[in-house]
């Protein structure tokens, strides 16, 4: 998703208490930078504007969220979302963090040590071309990543609105050893998949008829 330069969103980033700018120095020790180091972490890649991470993390403070975008300007929405949703709920933020970095370098912040449990993947990028597919985020080569720093049976939790990339992705799944706890060509008609967080991107789909297609796999090791 393209986004207009923001200027105002390095400036706010950079005075966030819960937005870090050097996420290299805290591999390993993520727990370190939260309130509550006994909560277990979950991870969203590629955030956006913060509509999914800002609803699950006040609603589940028992959990500590740690959220990846490239773009200053996405992220800077991404602040200014999660403090309203924290603001009307009356209560502190302290169990999110949000980060900017390339997720194909992914393993330079995060490791083992780390025990992410599970990680969120919202339609991303489905790069339709056959020879940018390993640019997915649920490309073999990324599976492969995200094993390094996943605990044992930690889940990804996947949703599009793209079937070719929903299709290949349960393959890539498959090859990397994932089991496929639960999978959905049509998640609205699936009360009791998972607690869905509707976003303003998801609704826009489904308002043009486009099925919404969901998947929880579990790493079997």
């Amino acid at each position: 998703m393209r986004i207009r330069y923001k200027p105002w969103a390095r400036p706010e980033l950079e005075a966030s208490k819960f937005y870090i700018d050097n996420p290299e120095e805290y591999k390993g020790r993520w727990k370190e930078a939260f309130k509550n180091q006994d909560n277990e972490l979950h991870l969203e890649l590629g955030c956006g504007k913060g509509s999914f991470i800002s609803q699950l993390a006040v609603k589940n403070h028992n959990i500590n969220y740690l959220a990846i975008d490239l773009v200053d300007a996405m992220l800077g929405l991404a602040k200014r979302n999660i403090e309203q949703k924290y603001n009307e709920a009356k209560k502190e933020i302290d169990n999110i963090i949000i980060t900017r970095y390339d997720i194909e370098r992914i393993l330079n912040i995060l490791d083992k040590a780390d025990n992410v449990t599970r990680i969120y993947i919202n339609f991303c990028n489905p790069w339709p071309r056959g020879k940018h597919h390993k640019k997915r985020l649920t490309h073999t080569r990324q599976l492969e990543k995200y094993k390094q720093f996943l605990s044992k049976n930690g889940e990804i939790y996947f949703k599009t609105d793209d079937d070719a990339l929903f299709l290949d992705s349960l393959s890539y799944l498959k090859q990397e050893g994932f089991k496929i706890e639960k999978c959905t060509y049509n998640l609205e008609n699936e009360e009791n998949f998972w607690y869905n967080i509707l976003t303003e991107h998801e609704q826009m789909f489904m308002n043009e008829g486009i099925k919404i297609k969901a998947v929880i796999a579990r790493l079997e090791e």
